[in-house]
């Protein structure tokens, strides 16, 4: 039986947050709470962010028609959705300027108790559940609250379901946070805990960071998902816009 894939899937992580440059100057700081006044929903973009975005929006804009995505998919989150809109704004969609389409399945990993503190914080104000995510490992663990990625993933398996089934053969372009970009590698390369938390070792996904999957069917029409461009910097570099690699407000817990 043929299998329903999109015919090209982008993930972009969303630009630099004011939230995670309050979280580096928290750290730097020896803080235990991250001063930002505002729900990590409402975090919005820092100007840099902004930049990253537009220059991500370029790129995909000067992409032939035919390879350019046909719709966007976002996390209603605004750092998330303002880096959808200002990408789909500058022309990066083949039918020209186009809302994102907002889906709450996409969204950042939830840090229940944890949200707003620092590592630092996190180790002094909750020390025996910070002994417990040591113990469990952070693919795992769930901060009282919150979610663990293990939940992340359950959640973007659906989501997964929806983009092939409303857009099979289409080129979509996801934006959304970092650990969301991550467990979509699990899923998409059938990875173990073992090999995501070695790729997320290795290097922190670049705000506007971009990662593409091609779906190639082969004689009988069945496809595996393939990686051709992983955290992808060249469209920042190319516009002057400096790479960030900062996790999000509360990734001390990630």
């Amino acid at each position: 039986m043929r299998q329903n894939w999109p015919a090209r899937l982008w993930l972009v992580r969303h630009g630099q947050s004011q939230g995670n440059v309050a979280r580096d100057a928290a750290q730097q700081a020896g803080q235990h709470e991250i001063d930002i006044d505002v729900r990590d929903v409402d975090v919005p973009l820092s100007e840099l962010g902004k930049k990253q975005a537009e220059a991500a929006g370029r790129w995909f804009a000067a992409l032939p028609r035919d390879e350019r995505p046909d719709v966007a998919l976002a996390s209603p989150y605004v750092r998330a959705r303002q880096t959808a809109e200002i990408i789909c704004n500058l022309g990066a969609l083949v039918g020209g300027p186009a809302r994102p389409i907002l889906d709450e399945r996409l969204r950042e990993r939830e840090f229940g108790i944890f949200d707003r503190l620092t590592s630092m914080g996190i180790r002094e104000r909750f020390p025996d559940e910070a002994a417990h995510r040591r113990r469990l490992g952070k693919f795992y663990h769930r901060p009282p609250g919150g979610e663990s990625w293990a939940d992340v993933i359950l959640r973007l398996r659906s989501m997964l379901n929806t983009i092939n089934l409303h857009y099979c053969d289409r080129r979509v372009l996801v934006v959304c946070h970092q650990v969301v970009v991550l467990c979509f590698r699990y899923i998409l390369e059938e990875l173990d805990e073992e090999a995501i938390l070695g790729i997320d070792k290795q290097s922190d996904v670049l705000n506007c960071g971009i990662a593409a999957y091609d779906f190639a069917s082969d004689a009988d029409g069945l496809a595996a998902p393939a990686l051709s461009l992983w955290n992808y910097g060249a469209p920042l570099e190319a516009e002057g816009a400096p790479k960030t690699s900062a996790r999000d407000v509360m990734a001390g817990t990630r």
